[in-house]
């Protein structure tokens, strides 16, 4: 049950009063009575003191029934019982009994400090007279010796009367106070509590999004500093509210207006955020709250956010949705742990690249069988000896072989984009592959007094790879090598470092141009037309290669200094023997 600030105030006081008063009422009667008794116990001694001389005259003498006389007639007078104890215990005189009658006193509290010449007090019960009382017992000497001793007492139910009514009035006077205490804490509590109300007041309309309201307080204490920080505090949340308010609409605005899908999910799953064009993508609306999978029914667009929370990093991958191909890239925000998918369209882009494949294809297909009608021809034609159809000849027939090979080529990188090139892959000794270019460019670059080098290292360096489709890399590298060099050297060097085997082509040819380099695997990019058209170029042969490496999992590298050489590094996965 919830209990209001003023009352857990308000018992708190009254807690804490009440037990002052109980401890001073406590302390003060206790201070009192011990005070009482102790003024007592002075006036009994004084009384016992000024019978010294008379008693000690009557003892020496041993007129006992005279002291004994005296002690009664003396005792009415003052009200307080007097008796002389000899110093062996034995009662002499006793103002109320007749001392023969009279236990030894020699063990009583007070006689003992008595006999030994100290003044005793003690409060007990008297077998004598039945009643609680007060004794003060002083030693009376003669000649430096303890003769006897003088006791007064007093009955305590004398004193009990005085001491109630003692704590009587303090008990009134107690009451009277806390009572006061009371209505003191009653009016600073609601003094407390009423400024505290209408901060709490002035919260909740805060809370509720009203930040005009103000907190005006008539005092000058801390609450008032504290009235002041809330105003203030209040005027800042107005003014970062309207400046949050102002970029929400803004980010809101931006994200409608973005054309791609846009879908943020929480770490479990959940979506958190679409906006129209996702909608439009999946076709439907109001699944904000829902889990991913219940929209997106796809296995690999399950497969990318399993990938990005378990590594938690950026990661793009094609998908299809809805027959349509997306580029979905997503990252995660470590900070809010929340991943966000952009929906790039790619249908159109895939569908202008399969028509273009399709054209190169058909296109393809339709030179090959009249330029290889047209070569057989100029094959026939060749034959006849005359110098001026052979010269004509000549040319007819390089530049239709130059054909054949572009159509060759592109025959074959069509067939490695669209995947329908079959890769065997199995384990192979690429040294042995490296060290069979020695025979087949040797020749080829002695005749342009180049030297040919081959670094293989000692042990076999085995790839699971296709035999065939790495060899034609090598020899569409290296070719180009020897064609672009005219002097120095052309390298062929192999290596590994136990993840990874390394392929090094380096010449000391022409070299590329730093903007051409970026280029060089587009098809039909030559980097010097005139040198390619001379050689029988295709401008093919670096995008055959880099299929060749992608489709095996590996990297080719360029580095390249112009009118210096050329090297190629092709990196390729190692799977040691």
């Amino acid at each position: 049950m919830r209990k209001p600030i003023f009352l857990k105030l308000f018992i708190s006081y009254v807690v804490l009063i009440s037990l002052f008063s109980f401890l001073m009422l406590f302390i003060s009667f206790e201070i009192a009575k011990k005070n009482y008794i102790d003024t007592l116990t002075e006036d009994l001694g004084k009384i016992c003191l000024a019978l010294e001389d008379k008693v000690l005259a009557l003892v020496k003498s041993k007129r006992e029934k005279e002291l004994n006389r005296i002690v009664k007639e003396f005792s009415p007078k003052i009200g307080t019982r007097i008796t002389v104890i000899g110093n062996n215990g034995v009662v002499i005189a006793d103002s109320e009994e007749d001392p023969s009658v009279m236990e030894n006193h020699k063990n009583r509290p007070e006689l003992k400090k008595a006999l030994k010449g100290r003044e005793g007090m003690s409060i007990r019960f008297s077998a004598t007279v039945k009643e609680e009382m007060l004794y003060v017992a002083v030693p009376v000497e003669a000649d430096g010796e303890i003769i006897a001793a003088i006791r007064a007492s007093l009955f305590l139910k004398d004193i009990k009367g005085i001491l109630a009514n003692l704590r009587k009035k303090t008990i009134e006077v107690t009451l009277i106070v806390g009572l006061i205490a009371l209505v003191f804490s009653l009016i600073f509590s609601a003094r407390i509590v009423k400024p505290v109300k209408e901060l709490c007041r002035a919260a909740g309309k805060v809370a509720s999004g009203d930040f005009s309201s103000k907190v005006i307080l008539d005092r000058d204490d801390e609450l008032k500093d504290l009235a002041v920080s809330f105003n203030h505090m209040t005027d800042q949340i107005k003014s970062l509210f309207q400046q949050l308010t102002g970029q929400k609409d803004e980010l809101d605005n931006i994200i409608a207006s973005i054309t791609e899908g846009l879908l943020v999910l929480g770490i479990d799953g959940t979506i958190l955020l679409a906006n129209q064009t996702f909608k439009k993508i999946i076709g439907t609306e109001g699944f904000k709250g829902r889990f991913y999978w219940e929209i997106i029914k796809e296995p690999d667009f399950a497969e990318l956010i399993k990938i990005i929370v378990r590594k938690r990093n950026n990661i793009s991958k094609e998908i299809l949705l809805k027959d349509k191909t997306f580029l979905c890239s997503a990252a995660f925000l470590e900070a809010k742990e929340e991943i966000v998918i952009v929906f790039y369209d790619l249908t159109q882009i895939r569908e202008l690249e399969k028509i273009k494949k399709d054209f190169v294809i058909n296109v393809s297909h339709e030179l090959k069988t009249p330029l290889t009608s047209i070569k057989g021809y100029v094959e026939t034609l060749e034959e006849d000896p005359s110098k001026e159809n052979l010269k004509y000849l000549s040319v007819i027939r390089r530049n239709t072989e130059r054909l054949i090979n572009i159509v060759k080529d592109l025959l074959v990188l069509a067939e490695l984009e669209e995947g329908k090139e079959k890769f065997e892959f199995k384990k192979i000794n690429i040294s042995g592959l490296v060290k069979g270019l020695v025979k087949l460019f040797e020749p080829k670059a002695k005749s342009k007094n180049i030297e040919f080098r081959v670094e293989i290292p000692d042990k076999n360096i085995i790839l699971t790879a296709d035999s065939f489709k790495i060899e034609q890399m090598l020899i569409n590298l290296v070719d180009n090598a020897v064609k672009y060099t005219d002097e120095g050297f052309v390298m062929v060097a192999l290596r590994e470092d136990g993840r990874n085997a390394y392929i090094e082509i380096e010449d000391t040819g022409v070299g590329i141009k730093e903007e051409d380099i970026q280029r060089i695997f587009e098809r039909f990019y030559v980097v010097d037309k005139s040198r390619s058209r001379i050689l029988g170029g295709t401008g093919l042969g670096l995008s055959i290669v880099k299929h060749i490496v992608l489709q095996h999992n590996g990297d080719i590298k360029v580095s390249s200094v112009p009118s210096k050489g050329t090297k190629f590094i092709v990196v390729l996965p190692y799977d040691p023997a």
